[in-house]
């Protein structure tokens, strides 16, 4: 059987198929490595991304089984400024690119405190929010208009990325006076039968 690769196994002495010697089993760590292991953690975790509180506590729990270390990491975390549940949701809140309802949404998928996400919203200026939507219409609009129904099509646009009703009608009709289809007939025209 070629390409299959063949189990190793160890002899009666401990030797593996090379003749290496089995390793030691390593000794356990004491509570003071576990906690700097785990905060070790932490801080690669925070490189990464900004995670709020609770992804990190899930994330810490998927390393160890005590809760109250990764309690004590997460708080040291915190009070070295490296974890914050409100510069998270200030970040998601000041982006352009998504509308109110998707902010709110990945707020609360992100577990941020329903009170914070009231916060985060209210700090929304709408105005921004129009202009927003309204550029990023402009942007695709010559992808839309080529389209069979291209103010459906810009609607479900906006609405995916979470833009309010109200908003992405203004940014449609911003777009200016919509061309007819081709094929639609005119009104002024009779219609032959």
């Amino acid at each position: 059987m070629e390409g299959r690769r063949r189990k190793k196994t160890r002899n009666a002495e401990g030797e593996g198929p090379d003749g290496a010697a089995e390793r030691a089993p390593r000794r356990p760590r004491t509570p003071d490595e576990e906690r700097d292991a785990l905060l070790a953690y932490a801080f690669r975790a925070l490189a990464g991304k900004a995670l709020t509180e609770t992804e990190l506590r899930t994330r810490l729990a998927r390393r160890t089984p005590d809760a109250e270390l990764a309690e004590l990491v997460i708080r040291r975390v915190q009070e070295l400024g490296y974890q914050n549940d409100a510069q998270v949701a200030r970040a998601e809140g000041q982006r352009r690119t998504v509308g109110v309802h998707r902010v709110r949404q990945t707020l609360k998928t992100r577990g941020i405190a329903p009170e914070l996400i009231t916060d985060t919203l209210d700090a929304r200026d709408p105005d921004a929010e129009q202009e927003a939507a309204t550029a990023l219409l402009s942007r695709r609009w010559a992808a839309f208009a080529r389209k069979r129904d291209p103010r459906a099509s810009a609607y479900a646009f906006l609405a995916r990325r979470g833009f309010p009703g109200g908003v992405i009608w203004a940014a449609i009709h911003a777009q200016g006076e919509l061309p007819e289809p081709e094929d639609a007939p005119s009104f002024d025209e009779d219609l032959e039968p």
